[in-house]
């Protein structure tokens, strides 16, 4: 029984031994053996890492450098080589956060505050990236790498200055030169895209704009300003209900975001005085819609295009006021806005019509023909040249001081007051300069009334015939005293006029019976 015993406790006390193994701490030699252990696979992943580096393979090395970290988080170079990897692929704040870890681990980590600055430089932070490349220069001096990135990060330190300024002074070229050159420095910054975005925005370059936003929200979607500048293109392009839509969408996304927040009240505000001002025009009030659209147009200068279309209203309302001057004024700042908005061209032209402004009016109506070559536009362009034809020749209406549509009665009577006004036996006692000029008006009322009393050649003087041309006054088919007597009827004797080349100013004479 003993020797059973014996026997089984041999066999029972290594099971007894085992159970008391699994309880036992374990000694810090196998821990040390452990963690070696680690190291050297943390060095082979790094090495493994750095392999895949050498051959542009940066997703494969970033795995292997996050496999070494994995192994060894307290190893600051490893951090520093994904950083490196990381910047690399693009991921510069990633980068960013690794590199403040290296040198968390290891303040003397030359490399790691380098690389720390490089990430602080490409995403816009100057002023940490000049503290990280000053960092460098402490630890090594002659660091020519660090002394150029430093000289870098002050210029996109001016940069940033310039531009506020410019910015303020709404010199918006100026300040996209500085965001071209600051995002040379600083390609990833957003920062500095988004405000060259909306400064391409209020030059009215809509199109480069809408391209830098779209490029941002492609990467972010849920980016308040990239949101804001693409609902902003949309307002300066006069599309204001989608404009207005991605003004609320960055208010949800920001609610703060003040510049969204005041876009979107103005796009509101300038839709509802533009809708209000077209409904009283339509209703014939001219008076208040040419108040409305000028309301309107002191919403938002910024606006190019709308206020392009206001003044153009408001220059429909002033013509229909009879205020062409200013009419005209608003249509040329309609152009200056926008110099591809046709219709301001063509109710400028309308307005030089009617102030007679013939030439301008040609002008204008060419630069429509030319732009659009329609048959209305061609035969509004024929009519401006035929009027600045007869705006050429001596105006009879004007010298008989009557209208254009003036009846038959009335060119009578505007003849008779004429011609005694300018008749040279009442200026007999005048100097002979005045004597000659009253003669020649004298002359100018018998050819007007002469004209504008034949029915025929009335018609031909209207329609743009030019009269001299077609023999009307050759010396034979007119005479001043003719027309005086056959008018007045010889009254009390006679009237005469010389008209021979050797006569005299003055040489009229009543002969009384």
């Amino acid at each position: 029984m003993t020797s059973c015993r014996r026997r089984l406790g041999r066999w029972l006390l290594p099971e007894k031994m085992a159970a008391v193994d699994i309880d036992m701490p374990v000694e810090p030699e196998s821990q040390i053996r452990s963690q070696d252990d680690l190291d050297r696979q943390a060095e082979i992943f790094k090495e493994q890492g750095n392999a895949y580096y050498s051959k542009k393979d940066y997703p494969a090395a970033f795995n292997y450098y996050t496999k070494a970290i994995d192994a060894s988080p307290k190893t600051a170079s490893y951090y520093g080589n994904r950083a490196a990897t990381l910047m690399m692929l693009c991921r510069f704040r990633e980068a960013l956060e690794d590199s403040q870890q290296a040198v968390r681990l290891d303040d003397g980590f030359m490399k790691g505050h380098l690389r720390e600055g490089k990430c602080h430089l490409s995403l816009g932070n100057a002023m940490a990236a000049a503290r990280c490349f000053q960092k460098v220069l402490e630890l090594e001096p002659s660091n020519k790498e660090a002394q150029q990135e430093k000289k870098n990060a002050t210029t996109l330190l001016e940069y940033e200055r310039m531009a506020d300024f410019s910015f303020d002074k709404r010199d918006f070229r100026k300040v996209v030169y500085c965001m071209d050159r600051a995002i040379a420095l600083a390609p990833t910054c957003q920062r500095f895209k988004i405000l060259k975005a909306e400064c391409l925005a209020l030059l009215g370059r809509y199109p480069e704009a809408q391209s830098v936003a779209s490029d941002i929200l492609r990467m972010d979607a849920t980016n308040a300003d990239a949101l804001y500048v693409r609902g902003l293109c949309l307002y300066y392009e006069d599309c204001i209900d989608k404009a207005v839509q991605f003004f609320v969408q960055a208010l949800r996304m920001a609610p703060d975001h003040e510049k969204a927040r005041l876009a979107c009240r103005n796009a509101k505000a300038l839709k509802a005085k533009k809708e209000e001002g077209n409904q009283v025009f339509k209703n014939c009030s001219y008076d208040a819609a040419y108040q409305l659209y000028t309301e309107a147009l002191a919403i938002d200068p910024n606006n190019i295009k709308t206020n392009a279309k206001l003044y153009c209203n408001r220059a429909t309302a002033g013509a229909k006021l009879k205020k062409f001057d200013q009419a005209i004024d608003d249509c040329t700042k309609a152009i200056k806005l926008d110099d591809t908005y046709i219709k301001a061209y063509l109710r400028r032209a309308q307005c030089y019509m009617d102030t007679e402004l013939y030439e301008e009016a040609v002008r204008d109506y060419e630069k429509v023909y030319q732009t659009e070559k329609t048959s209305e536009h061609k035969q509004l362009l024929k009519t401006a040249q035929m009027e600045l034809k007869k705006s050429k020749r001596k105006d009879y209406y004007k010298v008989l001081g009557v209208g254009k549509n003036a009846t038959e009665d009335e060119i009578k009577k505007a003849y008779r007051k004429r011609a005694l006004m300018h008749h040279p036996d009442r200026h007999s006692s005048a100097t002979a300069e005045v004597q000659k000029e009253e003669e020649k008006k004298f002359k100018e009322v018998g050819e007007a009334f002469t004209i504008l009393s034949d029915p025929k050649k009335k018609m031909r003087y209207d329609s743009g015939h030019d009269l001299e041309d077609d023999g009307c006054f050759d010396g034979g088919d007119f005479d001043a005293n003719n027309i005086f007597r056959a008018f007045f009827g010889g009254r009390g004797g006679g009237f005469s006029f010389d008209s021979s080349p050797d006569s005299q100013p003055g040489n009229f004479f009543f002969q009384f019976g």
